[in-house]
């Protein structure tokens, strides 16, 4: 089933600022949020599909990248689906700590933990052109931050030593009476000192992070899928491969920022690829056939009798592949005369016999028109 337009989903217009975007996920996100509509499945994926599309629309990267590609874009930057933990955990400025409606309606119903989100990683990846074109699978090193075995990212001893939070004893949330125009209501706000969890640490743990934090800083490989016609400066994410959070929770993201490899002879534009080629006046005059190098290895071509500098060849199809897309660039030969800087007396000699041949005076082509004539034309 094929996705709907995200600035659809929101009932935006592609040019909204951030503010509206925010404003109108916000009015979705109260009218489908799974507190006020418990059990209806339809409103749950309403819900989630808001969110997608705040979630893309919202970064000015990815929305610039949405905007040029579409879904197809996406694939490898965010915006694949969420889940509830996601929608928590990274829009509680929208929520407000887990709930739209938790300060006036004593929790909803509702006493839902704010899902702690680990911090993102960032790596560069250097790509040569033939990985560029082709695509490739890096096998990376990374340190990050995981949870602790012994108490299971928790920080208490064998992840069991725990007690009830005395604060808002046990319950997570702390609740007051507070008075409105509409009367006095129950406010209910997640708890600061367990974070919502309703309950604190009785014993620390002894493994391997000490009881500090319930981390442990892990070197990882990791195998990252690069698609072929990734370009300079383009960001892949992979999501959970951060850093962990202290004392619980899901991972933050991994963020490889692309860098590309200069290539000696061949230089990238978008998705063609530029050669220059360099022959004598001999071969340009007499013709000849030639190899050039390109991605994927070498051609031959033909260079036909009298061939001019600056004259641009064209090899169809052996320049980069659109990412996400169908069309292949081609690779521009761009012709250039090589002039000799020294000669014998023996080739200087034979040139000048042949410097005032009639073939070899500069002479425009026939239907060129001169300087002099294109200017009489443009102020007549």
């Amino acid at each position: 089933m094929a996705k709907r337009d995200y600035y659809e989903i929101l009932g935006v217009s592609r040019n909204s600022s951030e503010e509206e975007i925010k404003k109108a996920y916000r009015k979705l996100a109260i009218k489908y949020h799974p507190d006020k509509n418990p059990g209806d499945k339809e409103a749950e994926e309403k819900f989630k599909e808001a969110a997608e599309a705040y979630e893309v629309l919202s970064n000015p990267d990815k929305r610039a990248r949405y905007d040029r590609f579409g879904h197809q874009g996406m694939d490898g930057f965010g915006g694949g689906g969420m889940n509830m933990e996601d929608i928590f955990s990274q829009f509680s400025d929208i929520f407000g700590g887990g709930s739209p409606f938790g300060d006036f309606f004593g929790g909803g119903g509702s006493s839902r933990q704010q899902v702690k989100r680990g911090t993102n990683l960032r790596i560069k990846l250097k790509l040569n052109l033939e990985e560029v074109a082709e695509g490739v699978e890096k096998k990376i090193k990374v340190k990050r931050y995981v949870s602790c075995n012994d108490c299971k990212g928790t920080g208490a001893k064998n992840g069991t030593s725990f007690k009830n939070c005395s604060t808002c004893n046990g319950t997570g949330q702390i609740r007051r009476v507070v008075s409105t125009m509409l009367g006095q209501m129950m406010s209910s706000t997640t708890c600061p000192a367990c974070n919502g969890a309703g309950r604190t640490i009785a014993e620390r743990c002894d493994g391997a992070c000490g009881g500090k934090d319930g981390l442990v800083l892990q070197e990882e490989v990791i195998s990252v899928k690069v698609p072929a016609g990734v370009e300079e400066g383009m960001q892949l994410s992979m999501a959970g491969k951060g850093n962990f959070p202290p004392g619980g929770g899901v991972a933050g993201d991994l963020l490889i920022m692309i860098e590309e490899e200069e290539h000696p002879t061949l230089k990238r534009e978008g998705k063609n690829i530029h050669y220059d080629l360099y022959i004598s006046f001999i071969d340009a005059a007499l013709g000849t056939t030639l190899e050039v190098p390109t991605i994927g290895g070498r051609a031959r071509i033909n260079i036909e009798p009298g061939t001019q500098s600056g004259r641009i060849l064209r090899l169809k199809n052996k320049g980069i592949k659109e990412l996400n897309g169908y069309d292949i660039g081609d690779q521009l030969i761009h012709v250039n005369i090589w002039t000799p800087k020294q000669l014998t007396k023996e080739e200087r000699a034979l040139l000048e016999k042949l410097k005032n041949s009639e073939n070899f005076s500069p002479k425009p082509e026939k239907s060129e028109k001169s300087f002099m004539e294109r200017m009489k034309e443009y102020f007549s």
